[in-house]
């Protein structure tokens, strides 16, 4: 029996999409960061194709109260470069979980998904807020 591969169209990728809501309180942020990634891919989808943006929407609320396994909060620095001499910047973990919380969250997710054009296309539809709220209504429902 002859096997044929299937390839998602596009279109009808964007007509299924879903919303998916994340509770980060008290969760481990790699496991977030690893949840999120895959729905914003659709790998858990059995229509995904890796080339086809097929990846759902994925809110995360509550980004300050996520945990951090280790000595983490400590030890891990954020690093940055303007391009120009002298244009390093370091950031400790401590200091970006206190002045934006959200960026911790967000660059974990970015980390795990390829580095390409798909990708940023699909970290547009990650909605990520410090608090319980959110203004997106009714999650786990169709996109419109």
């Amino acid at each position: 029996m002859p096997q044929k591969s299937y390839m998602h169209s596009p279109i009808q990728a964007a007509k299924e999409r879903r919303w998916h809501h994340i509770d980060a309180k008290g969760l481990v942020l790699g496991r977030i960061a690893t949840k999120a990634a895959d729905l914003l891919r659709g790998k858990l989808k059995p229509t995904y194709t890796d080339y086809v943006d097929c990846g759902d929407f994925v809110v995360v609320t509550n980004a300050k109260h996520v945990k951090l396994t280790g000595n983490k909060l400590e030890q891990k620095f954020y690093f940055s470069h303007s391009g120009y001499a002298g244009g390093a910047k370091v950031t400790p973990m401590k200091r970006q979980m206190e002045r934006d919380p959200r960026k911790v969250v967000m660059l974990a997710v970015r980390r795990m998904l390829p580095k390409n054009r798909l990708a940023r296309k699909q970290m547009v539809r990650l909605k990520i807020y410090v608090a319980d709220t959110h203004p997106h209504g009714i999650l786990n429902q169709k996109a419109k």
